[in-house]
């Protein structure tokens, strides 16, 4: 893998219709519908919705033998229709809907945590080693059948591997770890090898971006040794909603696809499917325009993995890099110096204008020849004027850079003043690329100098922002990069908004809290309540508990494990009915939906987690 330059991941081609994914194939992009599978034209109509936005594929849950054999009007409807778009059966639980399905659609997706294993309990099993190979030859045993219905029938399978619902037998052995999503894969990747059956894509989400990203990456190592390149089905579960879901699906999504990872892709959003595929569409265009880009000459560095979750390390100047919080920095050096409280920036950089322009109590960044050293306010250099940087003893200023900056003077400074933090900007097409070139020198040097990540956009519309910044940073924080991060936009975004996409950007990486976070998955078929209408309510009463995370589950799928990464947790239980959850642990179950917001609230009080708003 090459760090600095963008190429795809080349991978066998797995034949789904008309449409084969893989090989040298686009990337695909796919939603799912949320509607009753027994629909037929709720169904049918809604998947025409989803092609006529541009999906290339559309999945339907199919969570028992009737949805599954409802699959056929379904697809005959959309045929009728004159689409020819393949889709795919969404399957839990249940081998005989797999099995009915595969009958009727191009593709089935099955997930390993629940297609054989018991219901997740959270229960320790101690294995022996022959014990864990009966299990395995159990598993074999229920997936033959379906492997031979698909070979017969020119049936793609997913295996799709989900951090939220790992059953409790991988759990016992490997833990809720990355390391346990790829075992769980494994297991039935080397079923379907053996049975000689290859038109297969795999999928590792989460709706931790860390885990989903690290999972993937170790699969990916795990199938190389053993000498397999099949495709990947990318996507962040249970991302969530607006301005949330587009950017946590852009941090988790986009660091993949910047490595050239990832042959479909699907934005989960709890909203209606169709509003999923522009999104997905505007973050792959984001990526694959560097195609054949100018080389970066980047050298790694030798001490760096791909699979760390740690941060470099840096010293502290002031409160930016250590062990300090990434800060935000707000280019407002087009003026605009309002600020919205609730996500205020750490500092303000207003270019050449001076500090009585600004009327805010906040820290300022100012351009070295208009620098006045007045209290509160911090010098900003770039490669012009280093000659000059010496010529200040503050406690902290700031040296803007790009990659192609590193001369030995610039070096030098770099290695000998603690007083200086890199605010790091790129004008290359891979900007992240560059970016990485940049650290890699740094930790090759052992130079722990604080970087600010800095990148340039010239967008109109918010969403377009969201997408293109979240996969940029996303991908460098994931990496571990970055002691805080600027956004300059020329277009017509409101600076207020631009710094909420910070901060939403710095929280889907997982290393700098905000806000309440929000674990919503997107809905489907299975889904026993109002969700869109519920993550409203839930939002309205809890948004100012920036402490905790809240997890909103259309079903049990995934909920009981969503539930351990997630504070408190409101689940479908049954049509109408919730369960809530304080981490793992069901408190209250089958709670009729119009009173289970209100105790939702209770339960966080009854705990001590509720502050007034």
């Amino acid at each position: 893998m090459n760090f600095f330059n963008y190429k795809r991941r080349q991978t066998s081609v797995a034949n789904i219709g008309n449409t084969p994914l893989g090989g040298e194939n686009p990337i695909r992009i796919q939603s799912m519908t949320n509607t009753d599978t027994n629909n037929t034209e709720a169904s049918a109509e809604q998947a025409i919705r989803v092609i006529e936005a541009g999906g290339d594929y559309v999945r339907l849950t199919a969570q028992g033998v009737r949805e599954a054999q409802n699959l056929k009007p379904i697809k005959d409807y959309v045929r009728a229709k004159g689409y020819d778009t393949p889709l795919i059966a969404d399957i839990h639980f249940n081998p005989r809907a797999a099995e009915e399905a595969a009958l009727h659609v191009e593709k089935v997706r099955v997930n390993p945590g629940n297609y054989v294993d018991r219901v997740k309990t959270f229960a320790e099993f101690d294995y022996t080693d022959e014990e864990y190979a009966q299990e395995i030859e159990k598993i074999r045993q229920k997936l033959i059948p379906l492997i031979n219905i698909c070979k017969e029938n020119k049936t793609a399978i997913r295996i799709g591997v989900n951090h939220g619902s790992l059953s409790d037998r991988i759990m016992s052995r490997y833990g809720d770890t990355p390391n346990g999503m790829v075992e769980s894969c494994m297991e039935f990747l080397h079923i379907f090898i053996a049975e000689g059956f290859t038109d297969i894509a795999i999928s590792m989400k989460a709706s931790n971006t860390i885990v989903m990203t690290k999972s993937v990456r170790l699969l990916i190592a795990r199938m190389e040794k053993e000498g397999l390149n099949f495709p990947l089905h990318l996507g962040v579960t249970e991302a969530g909603d607006g301005e949330d879901g587009r950017i946590k699906s852009a941090v988790g999504i986009g660091s993949l696809l910047a490595d050239g990872i990832g042959d479909t892709i699907r934005v989960s959003l709890s909203e209606d499917p169709e509003y999923e595929i522009p999104v997905a569409r505007k973050l792959v265009e984001h990526i694959v325009r560097r195609e054949n880009h100018e080389p970066i000459d980047g050298k790694e560095f030798s001490g760096y993995s791909q699979f760390s979750i740690e941060r470099r390390s840096s010293h502290a100047v002031e409160n930016i890099g250590g062990e300090n919080l990434p800060v935000v920095i707000s280019d407002r050096s087009q003026g605009d110096y309002g600020i919205n409280p609730l996500f205020k920036p750490d500092y303000l950089y207003i270019g050449s204008h001076s500090k009585e322009d600004v009327h805010q109590p906040i820290r300022l960044i100012i351009d070295y020849p208009q620098w006045k050293g007045e209290r509160h306010t911090y010098p900003l250099f770039d490669a012009t004027t280093l000659s000059r940087i010496n010529e200040t003893d503050l406690g902290l200023k700031f040296l803007k850079l790009s990659y192609n900056d590193l001369s030995e003077d610039v070096l030098s400074v770099l290695m000998t003043d603690n007083s200086v933090v890199v605010l790091l900007a790129s004008y290359h097409i891979n900007n992240v690329g560059e970016q990485r070139a940049f650290i890699h020198t740094m930790m090759t040097m052992g130079c722990r100098v604080p970087v600010v990540l800095w990148n340039t956009y010239s967008e109109d519309e918010g969403e377009d922002l969201q997408i293109k910044a979240g996969a940029d940073f996303g991908t460098l924080y994931l990496d571990g990069f970055g002691d805080g991060i600027t956004i300059s936009n020329t277009g017509s975004v409101a600076s207020k908004k631009i710094d909420t996409y910070m901060f939403s950007i710095l929280q889907a990486a997982r290393v700098r809290t905000s806000k309440t976070e929000y674990i919503s998955c997107p809905g489907c078929g299975r889904t026993l309540f109002d969700l869109q209408s519920t993550i409203a309510r839930i939002k309205l009463a809890t948004s100012h508990l920036k402490h905790l995370k809240i997890g909103i589950m259309g079903c049990i799928v995934n909920g009981p494990g969503e539930m351990a990464d997630a504070d408190y947790g409101y689940v479908g239980a049954s049509k109408g009915k919730i369960s809530l959850y304080k981490k793992k642990e069901v408190i209250e179950k089958n709670i009729p939906s119009d009173e289970a917001v209100g105790k939702l609230i209770k339960l966080i009080k009854d705990n001590g987690d509720w502050v007034e708003p």
